[in-house]
Order: C-alpha cells, then structure tokens, then sequence
C-alpha cells in the first residue's frame, strides 16, 4: 500500500475485531477502487463467454452478501434482495443488462452501513445468528466476508485490466 492508496488501512498490531473490521473494510475500498472512473458501461460489461460475470455484477453480489450476512443472519432481519423478483428464488444481481450503476452503487454502500452499524452495535465475536438451520459467529461471518471480497475482488481485477488495462493490488 502506497501513501496514495485510498484504502483503510490495517493495523498490523490490533486485537482480533479491530483487525477483522479494518481487514473487511480493506477489502471493499478495493472493490469500490477496481470500479473508479468507469462508466455505467464499462461497469456493465461482461468477461469473455461464457462468464456473466461485470463489475456491476460484483457490486451488486457484495450487496447481496452484505445484506445475508449481516441482515439476515446477525440482526434476525427478512430483508430481500432489490433486484431478485418477487416469487423468485434465483439471485439476479449478476443480471445488469439495463441495471442502474448508480442505484447498484448506493445500495451497496447503504448496506455496508448496515454492516458495519450491525458490527457495532454486537458486543462481541462470539454472538451468534442463524442461516437456515446453521449457527454462525460474529467471526465467522467477518471471516467469510474477507474471503468473499478477496476472491471477488481477484475477479475485479481481471476484468478492469480487460477494460483499461489498469491493474494493481
């Protein structure tokens, strides 16, 4: 990381939820940053077939993810996604023929709000929240959201070096 960087940095000497906190934070100022200066275009356009896969539609999956995990799981909440129709069990967030940028992007920065509110309003790692008939920690989940963001954000990188060429860790 460069003095440049936009990022949140990490501590490198913290306790375990500030290091987990800051470490997801990480991740998704690098999301946000694979998707700087594009257009709604470019953020719509897909790998090489048979991959569906965009920017637009990762950001509109790391909304999904934010709003599970934290949500659904953590908080006992039933929110639904924006984009999946009603009566329909099929996630639509990596269909952005059409999707508004715009709206992907305050959707997902509102959900990472919640997150974060969500994180801290938990007293510690150890609570716990329930996904179908499967217990999960406050750990657990920040654990998994790196891991989500990271593989994700190895596919973002891919894609903005096939638009622009830019590339960058």
């Amino acid at each position: 990381m460069t003095s440049q960087d936009p990022r949140t940095p990490v501590p490198h000497t913290a306790d375990e939820r500030a290091t987990l906190t800051a470490m997801l934070q990480f991740q998704r100022d690098t999301l946000a940053l694979k998707c700087a200066g594009l257009g709604p275009d470019q953020l719509r356009e897909r790998a090489t077939a048979p991959s569906g896969l965009s920017l637009l539609g990762l950001v509109r999956h790391a909304a999904e993810v934010e709003r599970t995990w934290f949500r659904n799981v953590l908080a006992g909440e039933s929110s639904r996604s924006p984009w999946t129709p009603p009566g329909s069990t099929d996630w639509a967030d990596f269909d952005v023929d059409g999707a508004d940028a715009d709206e992907a992007f305050a959707v997902w920065h509102a959900e990472c709000a919640r997150a974060r509110a969500i994180v801290d309003a938990t007293d510690s790692l150890d609570a716990t929240g329930t996904l179908g008939e499967e217990t999960y920690s406050l750990r657990y989940v920040l654990a998994h959201m790196i891991e989500e963001y990271a593989r994700h954000n190895g596919h973002a990188d891919l894609l903005r070096e096939r638009l622009d060429g830019t590339t960058g860790e």
